[in-house]
């Protein structure tokens, strides 16, 4: 077993069985699936734009060598510049090269998981350059030194009482504030670091083709902020965020709010074609787009499992997944958590490091049954499993048991050859510690239901 799944079963088994934990994110999770079940209800066919979103997702794969390229070309157009990055290192070495060039001092970030993707605060920091998060929830993760929770809500495995103390504890808030009293002193401490800031960067809902654009979608209108006062913006999106037409935002986002929140559609869409013209009055001077490949390339090489890359970020399947009820965010330890990051992750950061999330899993399908552009994510955690094996990414132990178990299912006088008592013997001696210490072993019978049938039906035989 590799370190990041001893990791990772060490912080699930902590996790499952944190009673306050468990019961924060069943709250927040249980809020939002009301308002998602009252939101979809007003679609009038869910099905049919469910298909269609999966349409258009597919053929954006099938021609992303013409798409990006078409995308560069327009947005170059109307006067931004595009950086392509092929690693995590070539992106943040161009997006320090920009801030070395305007000798900026202070970024402003809204919310971005690509930009948790390539570590960038970190980066930043690291580099003598202040980065401020201006998301509420990523500001809240950024003060306690975490990584976002949840894809949609980065702070869900807070409680209100629990960010009031923080705040308390940070800037002398009242330690009974309240919600609204905590988001008013969250407003007054980033409302001057706009202005402040030498450059803001954000990440990009959808790269759009045919007007070479990044559409932004958000609930605070922080994103906005961050993109019209410094005098430099950069977004940095994975290329599998390009739609072929503006015309399939009419899709795609009211199925991004009314999935991730239950909403119509979210409060502030915004949609960014370049830096400002002269003509106008508000907006960055310069403007680029990195696009960002990070190990995309190799998972569209995946005939079937490129279909982790039609994801929308809505976070459906996280909320709608058991296993992330129980166990949480943090506890995949990667960007990406819950369903879809358990069939993307081992294909961007290696399959043999993290081949255990796709076994996280109940399979009930729960995760594909709430996506609004039908990837088939039971599926591809199945598939990601026969690649490991393929791979020889599996332990010895591991193919031993599984040929023995073969070898036994595959011939009854085998599976009779040994009676009960051996066998429970052999599942106590090898088998007890990875069942777990909170479950308790499954007793074999004495005798196989074949002899028991014999026994018990001797006319029959």
């Amino acid at each position: 077993m590799s370190k990041t799944a001893e990791k990772f079963v060490e912080i699930s088994t902590q996790k499952s069985f944190d009673i306050a934990h468990r019961g924060t994110i069943n709250n927040n999770i249980g809020k939002y699936d009301l308002a998602v079940q009252k939101g979809l209800s007003r679609l009038i066919n869910l099905d049919y734009a469910k298909k269609k979103g999966h349409q258009i997702k597919w053929k954006v794969m099938e021609n992303l060598d013409k798409l990006l390229p078409e995308f560069e070309s327009n947005f170059q157009k109307n006067g931004g510049k595009v950086i392509w990055a092929n690693t995590i290192d070539e992106a943040n070495q161009e997006i320090l090269n920009i801030l070395k060039k305007v000798n900026a001092k202070s970024v402003i970030k809204s919310k971005s998981m690509v930009t948790e993707e390539i570590h960038l605060n970190e980066f930043l920091e690291k580099n003598g350059i202040e980065s401020l998060e201006s998301d509420l929830g990523e500001y809240i993760v950024q003060l306690l030194g975490q990584k976002p929770y949840h894809i949609v809500t980065p702070a869900m495995h807070l409680s209100k009482e629990d960010i009031a103390k923080l705040f308390h504890e940070k800037f002398g808030t009242p330690i009974d504030a309240t919600p609204q009293q905590l988001t008013l002193k969250a407003r007054e401490l980033l409302r001057d670091k706009y202005l402040s800031a030498d450059v803001g960067i954000t990440g990009a809902n959808f790269l759009i083709a045919d007007t070479g654009s990044i559409a932004i979608t958000e609930n605070e209108g922080n994103a906005r902020l961050t993109t019209t006062f410094p005098k430099i913006h950069i977004a940095i999106v994975g290329i599998e965020k390009m739609i072929p037409s503006i015309a399939d935002l009419d899709l795609y986002w009211p199925m991004l709010s009314t999935h991730g929140t239950g909403q119509n559609l979210t409060v502030y869409n915004t949609i960014l074609s370049g830096p400002k013209k002269d003509s106008e009055t508000d907006g960055p001077e310069e403007m680029y787009v990195i696009l960002l490949d990070n190990g995309r390339t190799d998972l569209l090489a995946q005939k079937e499992q490129r279909q982790g890359l039609y994801c929308i970020r809505c976070g459906a399947c996280l909320n709608g997944c058991p296993i992330y009820k129980n166990i949480g965010g943090h506890a995949y330890d990667t960007t990406y958590s819950g369903p879809i990051g358990s069939i993307i992750t081992p294909h961007l950061k290696g399959m043999e490091n993290f081949k255990h999330l796709s076994y996280a899993s109940s399979l009930c399908g729960k995760c594909s049954e709430v996506c609004p552009v039908k990837i088939d994510i039971h599926k591809m955690l199945l598939l990601n499993r026969k690649d490991a094996v393929t791979k020889n990414f599996n332990t010895k132990t591991e193919s031993l048991g599984w040929y023995f178990w073969k070898t036994g299912m595959l011939k009854r006088s085998y599976m009779d050859m040994f009676g009960g008592k051996f066998k429970n013997f052999m599942m106590n001696k090898f088998f007890k510690k990875t069942w777990g210490d909170k479950r308790e072993l499954p007793k074999v019978a004495e005798e196989s239901f074949s002899k028991q049938w014999k026994k018990n039906n001797p006319s029959k035989n």
